[in-house]
């Protein structure tokens, strides 16, 4: 029997298992590797309203990830809503002192799909100051980021679209999702931190918005990485994984497998 590399996935909890850690775990599983999980937040949502989102102190969190890293040998680890950029620094931190050679993908979920704002706490250009020079050093750590382009613009809000490209591909290798794009819907776009550019076209026609979408492609990509996959090949698999999930049924919760 082949054995599955472990994937850890560092996310919310969603009671309708269209997003968060049990999107995840069903992406990864589907994708013939094994997934483990970290909660950071129980969150109150089905597929069309969020009520509140109840965060998992920063000890509990470090204390499951520890206990999965002494078990287990874990290469690649996905990072969903997390409550702030320095507790999201903290656990990076964590992550390379447990496996310096680990890849992270985060995909920065700063909003649900039902628009609650996970970092509404921003009250102040200091505080937004200090938020970003956090968030320069969080991408100088990590491997791969995935946003959309709703929440590419909130990142770095004193920079351009196209400044704001510029500087976290200077970091970190950029995953553009284009399920927001004003112009060209559906077309994502790697920028690789060697400054390589890649467009990724739509494929499928029938594919519908669904609820956790963004949970499933950062776990498919992962998947693929994990699986030996190159960087641009894991994120063109990764997207046609994702449009067959769009393309499942009509309705806000999307099939695996």
């Amino acid at each position: 029997m082949k054995k599955r590399p472990h994937i850890l996935t560092i996310a919310g909890f969603d009671p309708s298992n269209g997003a968060g850690l049990t999107a995840d775990v069903k992406t990864i599983e589907t994708l013939k590797c094994y997934g483990v999980s970290v909660c950071t937040a129980n969150t109150i949502q089905d597929d069309i309203e969020f009520k509140t989102c109840h965060w998992i102190s920063v000890e509990v969190i470090l204390d499951q990830i520890e206990i999965l890293f002494k078990r287990f040998q874990i290469k690649y680890v996905k990072i969903g809503i997390v409550e702030n950029w320095l507790t999201l620094s903290v656990l990076v931190d964590k992550l390379l002192q447990l496996n310096p050679s680990v890849k992270i993908v985060l995909d920065p979920v700063l909003k649900s799909s039902s628009n609650f704002d996970f970092h509404s706490n921003v009250t102040s250009s200091a505080v937004e100051r200090s938020h970003q020079d956090l968030l320069d050093n969080i991408l100088s750590k990590i491997y791969l980021l995935t946003p959309n382009y709703n929440e590419i613009e909130q990142l770095y809000p004193d920079k351009n679209i196209e400044e704001t490209i510029a500087h976290i591909s200077s970091k970190t290798n950029l995953f553009l999702k284009g399920g927001h794009h004003p112009n060209q819907l559906g077309k994502d776009v790697l920028f690789t931190l060697e400054g390589k550019q890649f467009s990724l076209n739509p494929k499928l026609k029938n594919c519908t918005e669904k609820h956790g979408s963004g949970c499933v492609l950062s776990s498919a990509i992962t998947s693929y990485l994990a699986l030996g996959f190159s960087l641009l090949k894991a994120c063109y698999r990764g997207k046609r994984y994702t449009e067959k999930f769009l393309s499942s049924n009509k309705s806000l919760l999307g099939f695996h497998g």
